[in-house]
C-alpha cells in the first residue's frame, strides 16, 4: 500500500513538472484516442480498435464479464452491439507518469441479439504509453447509471 501510494505520488509529481504546453498535448493526444475508439464502435472498424487497444487489454463489461483484446475485437466484426448514437460527456483525464485514467459519461442508443442496451453509462477507460507518444487502452469498465433515487 505505501509502494503504490509513493509511486502515485512520484508519478503525478512526473507530470506536475511537465511545461504547460506539454500537458496540454498529453491530454489533447488522449481526446484524440477517445474519439477514435468512439468512431470505431460506430462504424465497427476492427482494424482501428486493434491499433487502439494493448494486445493484453482487458476489459470488464456492463453486464459484469470480462473481455479480452481478441474477445472485443471479434464482437466487434460480428457487429454483436449495433450502436445507433454514442455520445460521450463529463470526461476527465489524468495523468500518472506513463499512464492516463479517463472517466467519463456516454448516452448510448444501441441494440444487441439479446435487445436494447440503451442508457447512460459511466466508464473508466486505462491508457498506458509504451514508446514516447505511442498510447494503448490496457483497460476499460462501464457501468450502467440508474435511474435517480434508486437505491438498493
Amino acid at each position: 500500500m505505501v509502494a503504490a501510494l509513493a509511486l502515485m505520488v512520484s508519478a503525478s509529481t512526473l507530470f506536475a513538472g511537465l511545461p504547460r504546453a506539454q500537458k496540454h498535448e498529453r491530454r489533447h493526444e488522449i481526446d484524440h484516442l477517445e474519439e477514435a475508439w468512439r468512431n470505431a464502435l460506430l462504424k465497427d472498424d476492427t482494424v482501428a480498435m486493434n491499433t487502439l487497444l494493448a494486445d493484453d487489454y482487458m476489459a470488464i463489461t456492463p453486464n459484469g464479464t470480462l473481455q479480452t483484446k481478441e474477445e472485443a475485437l471479434a464482437n466487434l466484426r460480428a457487429h454483436r452491439v449495433h450502436f445507433t448514437s454514442l455520445e460521450i460527456s463529463d470526461r476527465k483525464i489524468r495523468f500518472y507518469g506513463t499512464t492516463a485514467l479517463v472517466t467519463s459519461t456516454a448516452d448510448v442508443q444501441a441494440t444487441t441479439p439479446d435487445g436494447d442496451v440503451s442508457g447512460s453509462y459511466r466508464y473508466t477507460r486505462v491508457y498506458v504509453e509504451g514508446p514516447p507518444g505511442v498510447w494503448k487502452i490496457v483497460s476499460f469498465e462501464a457501468n450502467k447509471i440508474l435511474a435517480s433515487g434508486y437505491h438498493k
